[in-house]
């Protein structure tokens, strides 16, 4: 349903006024430039020695000197904040491209001395779209999202979870699997993107968390990829059950849940949502008033879009939107009654 890469869109003064405020702004070195500039790589595997579509990058030693303090700096940013010394005993240990998303991003993957301990994080270019999903997704998911803006520089904590392609592919077709709840989570997963208009909600874009429960499991979906926030023109490529990708997990979802059961679990999904919605109503609001002042697709996917909208919901209101700020703001506020 997508087959073009998307328009990046810079970061307005009063978006970077919003993220000032609300302590995202921080000052970490400007890296991103810098990482492009590897002299050699090889394609990574994963643990099954599978390919896969990044590439282990490499960089001539003084570079690397260079390179590697800044990293491990804005690691210590990013987990404890403010001024911090308590990275001395930290070690870039791999930088991976991955050059077939929107946003190209770096995975750095940091060590601890003492102990072998290995975490990541994401280096990849400031997209505003991308900047509002994760604001989105802080706000109104029951996640929270840890990032930091500098510049041309987004930085983005690792989001774990078994990667939604390879749970359909290894973990769905178990007989142990509890159908239900993992029926429950995506049905409720997919009206959240809905709501707040993520798109992109391909197998490959979402993790599956697990989390032993003391008599059951308990899954929850999220979201790994946000640069298609609010800007595809086709309503249906912000509902993630149209994806052929989750075809199997869809599938099972109507083979598990009747059509009351569904309806319960999208009314619980808005129900949350309203009362997070309401409890962060003056960040909603300032992220939403900056949000429909921007150009953040090209018309014809505004208009496109609101004529979907109309027609989904059989209400014009959409149709009179003309930013696809004010189509996320209106959506919100309609389907969550706020």
């Amino acid at each position: 349903m997508i087959s073009r890469r998307k328009q990046k869109y810079d970061v307005s003064p009063p978006l970077r006024q919003y993220l000032y405020h609300f302590d995202r702004l921080r000052e970490i070195p400007l890296v991103y430039d810098d990482l492009t500039r590897f002299s050699g790589s090889i394609p990574y595997e994963d643990p099954r020695g599978k390919e896969t579509l990044w590439l282990s990058v490499f960089y001539d030693q003084e570079h690397m000197r260079e390179l590697r303090p800044k990293l491990t700096q804005i690691y210590a940013e990013l987990k404890i904040g403010g001024e911090s010394d308590h990275h001395e005993h930290l070690t870039v240990d791999r930088v991976d491209f991955g050059e077939f998303g929107n946003s190209r991003p770096f995975r750095i993957r940091i060590t601890n001395l003492y102990n072998d301990n290995s975490d990541y994080f994401y280096v990849k270019q400031a997209d505003a779209s991308r900047i509002y999903g994760l604001e989105l997704e802080h706000i109104l998911s029951p996640n929270r999202i840890n990032y930091l803006v500098k510049g041309n520089t987004l930085i983005e904590e690792h989001i774990a979870g078994v990667p939604g392609d390879a749970f359909l592919r290894n973990d769905l077709p178990k007989p142990e699997l509890n159908k239900v709840r993992i029926a429950k989570e995506f049905t409720k997963f997919n009206e959240r993107c809905f709501i707040r208009l993520l798109g992109d909600m391909r197998s490959v874009n979402y993790v599956v968390d697990i989390t032993p429960d003391f008599e059951e499991v308990q899954y929850r979906v999220r979201p790994i990829d946000f640069d298609q926030q609010s800007y595809e023109k086709r309503g249906k490529t912000y509902l993630a059950y149209r994806f052929d990708s989750n075809k199997a997990v869809t599938k099972l979802a109507f083979k598990s849940l009747n059509r009351k059961t569904i309806q319960q679990y999208v009314a619980e999904e808005r129900a949350q949502m309203t009362r997070r919605a309401k409890v962060e109503s003056s960040r909603l609001k300032a992220l939403l008033g900056v949000m429909q002042r921007e150009e953040l697709a090209p018309r014809e996917h505004v208009v496109r879009l609101a004529a979907d909208l109309a027609k989904y919901h059989h209400d014009d209101v959409y149709r009179g939107c003309d930013s696809m700020g004010a189509l996320t703001a209106t959506h919100i506020t309609h389907m969550l009654e706020l």
